[in-house]
């Protein structure tokens, strides 16, 4: 009689304070037979400090296509494995994608795990709308890719949201600047769960002084959470001759000047001139 087939936990870990590692992840990480870690002398801390003597295996971006056949061929076995990463939930901005597709298309069960997110973590203290929202992860580390990906997401009405390296902070948030306006509300959080997290939500303009003033905020894990475009009806439509004022001026200026000049010539907020400037350039 052939062996039942085991199951594939996926097991959120904490983001910073290992309270937050729930009494049924423990118990999973505990029961399985191995566990597959991002980094495993990385999640060896946790382990050893909740006394888990599961063995681990290595599963990255760099060995995680070969390794998952492996992997399933033990789930196939009968063997019940977990997934973790270094910090928070698999997946998200993390390995375990290409194993979770194999898991499931050899019709083994993947059974999720929930407990910490940052990216959720971060949405549920930001005070921006919540109802939809979007994430970005990672967004490209250069500057013109960067740029050109903020561009993309000017006019997204939902909330959204990246992860950001310490080391690229104040850039990513003077390329949001320079794309998004300095009006737009940007919440940073950083270091959560930890002793020194911040959340700290400001428009982009004095977001960006706060960053570049303290470079104690230039360190650890960030979280941006960004604020939607708003949502404008026909009732809203620009004025003819507010268009054609901006056009004239595009003619003449670089689009942060023209946006500016044209917002002090008819009144209407830099802002939304400034992202129709934008789409009207062809940036």
């Amino acid at each position: 009689m052939s062996s039942p087939v085991g199951t594939l936990y996926v097991v959120a870990t904490p983001i910073g304070n290992l309270q937050d590692l729930t009494p049924r992840a423990l118990d999973v990480l505990r029961s399985v037979s191995l566990i597959a870690a991002e980094d495993t002398r990385h999640s060896a801390r946790l382990l050893q400090h909740f006394g888990i003597n599961t063995p681990t295996t290595a599963c990255h971006d760099h060995n995680e296509r070969d390794k998952s056949v492996r992997l399933v061929e033990r789930l196939l076995a009968g063997d019940d494995l977990a997934l973790i990463s270094d910090a928070g939930t698999p997946l998200i901005s993390d390995p375990g994608f290409h194993l979770v597709r194999q898991a499931r298309e050899a019709g083994v069960r993947v059974c999720p795990v929930p407990g910490a997110c940052a990216l959720i973590a971060a949405l549920s203290a930001a005070g921006l709308p919540s109802d939809r929202f979007a994430f970005e992860g990672f967004l490209p580390a250069k500057t013109q890719g960067r740029r050109q990906r903020l561009q993309a997401l000017a006019g997204e009405s939902r909330t959204w949201m990246v992860y950001e390296a310490p080391h690229r902070l104040l850039e990513c948030l003077q390329d949001m600047l320079e794309v998004l306006g300095g009006e737009r509300q940007v919440v940073l959080a950083r270091e959560l769960t930890k002793t020194f997290e911040t959340i700290k939500g400001a428009p982009l303009a004095e977001l960006v002084d706060w960053v570049a003033g303290d470079s104690d905020q230039q360190r650890g894990e960030c979280v941006l959470v960004v604020e939607g475009a708003p949502v404008r009806d026909d009732a809203e439509a620009l004025d003819p001759a507010v268009e054609r004022t901006l056009e004239v001026l595009l003619e003449e200026l670089p689009v942060k000047q023209a946006a500016a000049l044209a917002a002090k010539l008819t009144g209407v907020k830099k802002n939304r001139l400034y992202q129709l400037a934008l789409s009207k350039s062809g940036n």
